[in-house]
Parts: C-alpha cells; sequence; structure tokens
C-alpha cells in the first residue's frame, strides 16, 4: 500500500530519518532509497541536507511531496573550505577534502535538535558513513543507527582485510615483472583475488594525504562497527560470497538492499514529453539507424588534468566509434577542431546528465567509466558492459571485481601501472575497440545482460533485496511496523 497521509496512519509506519554526506554520489542512492521505501508503503522520512544542496536533493525527491526535507545551515569558516562550498565535488584536493568531511561535524548540534523535535519520534537514523559523528548523535537521543556507506561488498571485505594482514610495506619495494606489472598480493581468504600497493592504497590519495585519510578512514570504520547495521547498496545474486563474509567475520549486520537506482522514478529526461533534452534526442537518432553508442564519463570527484581529456578526445577519434562523453568540467579544452571533426558519430555533453537514462537507452552499448560504484550498478542494471578506469577511492577493488570475477568489463592501463599514470591516446582507442567491437566486449555483453536480469528479480517482492529491507525495519523498528505490509499500485 502507499505510504498514508492522514494522521491516523502516518504514525504506525517507522519514521526514519535519513542524512547523506555531502557529494552527489553520495546524496543520489540515498536519494533513491526514499522512493523504495515509499513506494513500498514501509515508512514515512525525513531527508536532511544542507541549504546548498537543497535544490539537489529537491530535484531528485520529486514526486516524493510527503517526505520532509529538513535544511541545515553549513557551517561557516571551516578551515581548509573555501568560503560558499558545501559539496565535496567543490574541494580540490584530499587535504580540503579531509577538512571538508570533519568540518561537516559542526552540523552535530543542528542536527541533534532536530531530530529531537520530530514528529513522530524518529524510529531510525540511517547516515552516511562519513558522517562518523552521526553515531553519538543517535545514541543521545536513544535512535537506532545504521550506516550507508556507498561502496560494494567486495570493496568492504577488502578494506577490512587490508587492515587485518598489512601487505602494504612489503608491497610497496616490491619489483615489477618483467612486463612491467607491479607486484601483487594473493588475499589469503579469496585466492583467486590479486591486488597491488596502488590498489591497497588509492582510497588514502596522494602520497600527501595518507596520513589525514588514514585518520579519517579509522572513524568510518569504527562508525559503521558502532552503528545498528549497514545498509550495501548492492544485491545478493551480484555479491552473496562477500556479503556472507562480512556476516560471519565482522559486524554489524550487512544488509543488501540493492540495486537502490532500481527505485528511481523515469525523469522527464527519458521519456517521450516536451522537456526531452537534446542529447537524448540525439540517441535517439542513433538508435534509429542502427548505431551502437559509447558512453563516456568519468566520474564528479576527481579532478583530471587537461592533458589528460586531451588523450581521451584523440583515443576516441581514433576508435571511430560513435561517443556520448558528460564532460566535466564543463570549459575543458578538449583540443582544437575535436568536437567539430566527430560531430556526425559524437556528442560532448557539458551539462549534469541523467546517467541511468542515457545507460537505459537502446542505442548505448558500453560504458567508458572511472568504475564507481553507483556507475558499476547502473551499467549492471541496464545490461551495459564497461571499460574501467579506476583513478582513487574504492575505484580499483571495483574494477577487479567486474574485470577479473564478473567478466563484465575491460581494464584500461594508464602507462606506468600507476593510478596517477598517463592513459595514452592509443590505450583509449584499443580499450574501446575491444569493449564495442571486439569478442571480449560481447562475452562481457553476455554476462551483464544475465545479471541484470538477477539485478530486476531481486527488488520485485519477495526478492532478495525487498526482503533485506523488510529484515532490517523489523528488526529495528519493529513496534512502529504494521503488521502486514503490502506492495504499492507504484510497484512495477
Amino acid at each position: 500500500m502507499a505510504v498514508a497521509s492522514s494522521s491516523t496512519e502516518s504514525h504506525v509506519l517507522p519514521h526514519i530519518a535519513i542524512f547523506p554526506f555531502m557529494a552527489k554520489g553520495h546524496t543520489i542512492p540515498l536519494i533513491q532509497l526514499v522512493h523504495h521505501l515509499r513506494r513500498r508503503g514501509l515508512a514515512t522520512v525525513t531527508f536532511f541536507t544542507t541549504h546548498g544542496n537543497a535544490a539537489f536533493v529537491r530535484e531528485g525527491l520529486s514526486g516524493a511531496d510527503d517526505t520532509a526535507i529538513i535544511e541545515l545551515a553549513f557551517p561557516a569558516d571551516v578551515s581548509g573550505v573555501p568560503p560558499g562550498v558545501e559539496s565535496a565535488e567543490a574541494v580540490t584536493s584530499m587535504a580540503s577534502f579531509v577538512a571538508f568531511a570533519h568540518g561537516v561535524s559542526l552540523l552535530q548540534p543542528q542536527l541533534e535538535a532536530s531530530l529531537a523535535a520530530m514528529e513522530p519520534p524518529a524510529s531510525l537514523l540511517v547516515a552516511d558513513a562519513f558522517l562518523y559523528w552521526t553515531n553519538a548523535s543517535a545514541a543521545t537521543l536513544g535512535v537506532p543507527k545504521v550506516s550507508f556507506f556507498g561502496i560494494s561488498a567486495f570493496a568492504q571485505v577488502m578494506r577490512e582485510l587490508r587492515i587485518t594482514h598489512d601487505p602494504c610495506p612489503a608491497l610497496q619495494h616490491a619489483d615489477f615483472d618483467g612486463d612491467g606489472n607491479p607486484a601483487t598480493f594473493t588475499v589469503p581468504e579469496f585466492p583467486h583475488i590479486k591486488l597491488t600497493f596502488e590498489d591497497l592504497m588509492a582510497p588514502f590519495g596522494d602520497p600527501s594525504s595518507v596520513a589525514p585519510m588514514m585518520e579519517l578512514d579509522g572513524k568510518l570504520g569504527k562508525a559503521i562497527e558502532e552503528s545498528h547495521g549497514l545498509i550495501v547498496n548492492t544485491f545478493q545474486g551480484l555479491e552473496s560470497p562477500y556479503m556472507e563474509f562480512w556476516n560471519k567475520h565482522y559486524g554489524p549486520t550487512a544488509w543488501a538492499i540493492g540495486p537502490l537506482c532500481l527505485s528511481q522514478p523515469p525523469s522527464s529526461s527519458s521519456s517521450g514529453n516536451a522537456d526531452r533534452p537534446s542529447w537524448m534526442e540525439w540517441l535517439d537518432g542513433k538508435a534509429a539507424a542502427g548505431r551502437a553508442v559509447l558512453y563516456v564519463a568519468l566520474g564528479t570527484l576527481a579532478a583530471i588534468p587537461e592533458v589528460q581529456l586531451k588523450e581521451v578526445a584523440d583515443g576516441l577519434e581514433r576508435a571511430e566509434v560513435d561517443f556520448i562523453w558528460a564532460v566535466r568540467p564543463d570549459n575543458i579544452d578538449l583540443g582544437a577542431g575535436f568536437e567539430e571533426r566527430t560531430k556526425d558519430r559524437g556528442l560532448v555533453v557539458r551539462e549534469w546528465v541523467d546517467q541511468l537514462g542515457i545507460l537505459q537507452h537502446e542505442s548505448v552499448r558500453g560504458f567508458l567509466s572511472h568504475c564507481g560504484w553507483n556507475s558499476v550498478l547502473e551499467s549492471v542494471t541496464a545490461a551495459v558492459p564497461l571499460a574501467v578506469w579506476p583513478m582513487h577511492a574504492d575505484q580499483p577493488f571495483n574494477a577487479a571485481f567486474v574485470v577479473d570475477e564478473l567478466k563484465i568489463a575491460v581494464r584500461v592501463h594508464t602507462s606506468d601501472r600507476t593510478m596517477r599514470g598517463l592513459v595514452t591516446s592509443q590505450e583509449i582507442s584499443e580499450v574501446v575497440r575491444k569493449l564495442m567491437l571486439g569478442e571480449v566486449g560481447t562475452e562481457a555483453a553476455k554476462n551483464v545482460a544475465e545479471l541484470s536480469m538477477v539485478a530486476m528479480e531481486s527488488v520485485l517482492e519477495r526478492g532478495s533485496s525487498w526482503r533485506a529491507v523488510e529484515e532490517m525495519i523489523g528488526e529495528l523498528c519493529a513496534p512502529n511496523m504494521h503488521a502486514n505490509v503490502e506492495p504499492s499500485k507504484e510497484e512495477s
């Protein structure tokens, strides 16, 4: 049933407060969680954000008119954070990112006052692990709290095993093999997995930021460990060995409740109305002509140098495949004449796009990605194989998982096999052609299509992810639940 709007009905539903970290990649899946909860009539929701992020949140929650949005005032004069910055996308270095993450903790008094004033009282707080200080706030108010950490179960387990085995000192001084490949660490618990020093250290950024990032990482780990649960945006058919390993060897209980992107309502960009953007109409033309298109998007957090983006442009031109490229920053120079020379088969978009809508378009048959977990899930649900180019954070773990284990992707390599090395135009061209025209791309497309079907099944009534959400709410919010919860009429 739909979420009841009357006061006589709404009080018997759990009241869930949701608070994302201030970055689009962290906010989007929690917006999708709101739609998931509403469509199934599982809870009423209050969503926390800041003034500078509110417009993005309100647009994402369009249609969820009964969701309360509370805007907190972002603290002024945070040391190391430029004035007016309220989102991690706007910081320019790992040092400023750490400062931003710690500065957000100054929101704690406002959050606690708002939580204390919520009517009906909050039944559960869902907060991003980067908001590590919310554990104390929830405990003070007697509200159960679950952590959301927007990485894969695979990456979460590898993160813990890195701490357990600490292979980094030995790997750091290990030799390269005859082909120039770095030494690898074989994970004892999963002998088929081999990771490099670069893979293991990527979450901490460049060498100058390792110490403060490790300190922040420790706070995240402690926040997760001391939560009442962990929400993982994944599904059992994708990551069951790693979900089972986590729940057997670590804590707290982790629930696989994704892919949350399947709860996202269709946007105007993917429908046939007058608001359909020009880039979707361009894709329509490619579909009508029977042309396969590569989608290129390299994330919102990593600042990619102009010289590197020019290599990407040259590689796409060499590859001679049709492409749509969502470029960031929007004022970047991709090289003299590039867009004019490729205008018949390529389109550069310099605005925020509906990535899921693009991936779901019938013409799109490949995705050149930085391998952020949201992008991986969207590609899997849309049955689009990937070319993966990990740059930092959990992305190398994701790349190892999708290339070596799931076999739904091909890997992009830098010239020196480090995260900071240059990817040449030749490498871009070769990988793109392999994905779009080669046998390995055909096999990846077959494998991802099978996973896409499993993803769809997981979120249907009584699917694994459906059951996980019910179990979590039943365990943590049982006193406020309806005796029986049925799917809404909106359920597809």
